[in-house]
């Protein structure tokens, strides 16, 4: 459960803030969008550049939420895809190389953000999410 007063102070159901998983290998996105999101009141774990890094962050915690590219510095995103999938975690896909009707397919209850994609239609897409899993 999420308190829904404003983004900005969301808790989930433990009181913390929500955890985002950030999956990203361009640093300059990856920073903007972590301190865009920790203004917001998320909590980001990461960014991982890569699918095995991503891979072992999810073996210790379970994220509410996840944002993806879906090219990475060891090859495409889907396999954390299928794992965020298994462990019920929502995700928005961001990236400006895939398809969005092929993730669709795969993927029919994530969102895709092409990049270049505003911050603020990223959060959109979390808020919506989060709310969803309450």
């Amino acid at each position: 459960m999420v308190n829904m007063g404003t983004s900005v102070g969301w808790k989930n159901c433990d009181g913390l803030r929500p955890v985002i998983l950030l999956v990203e290998d361009e640093m300059i996105i990856a920073f903007d969008l972590c301190d865009r999101l920790e203004d917001s009141g998320y909590d980001v774990d990461g960014p991982y550049p890569s699918v095995a890094r991503a891979m072992d962050a999810l073996a210790n915690k379970r994220p509410e939420a996840a944002i993806l590219d879906v090219q990475l510095t060891d090859g495409d995103v889907l396999p954390v895809a299928d794992r965020l999938v298994e462990m019920d975690v929502p995700i928005v896909f961001h990236s400006g190389h895939a398809r969005p009707e092929v993730l669709m397919k795969r993927y029919p209850d994530a969102i895709v953000c092409a990049k270049p994609c505003a911050v603020g239609a990223i959060e959109s897409s979390l808020r919506e999410m989060l709310i969803d899993q309450a």
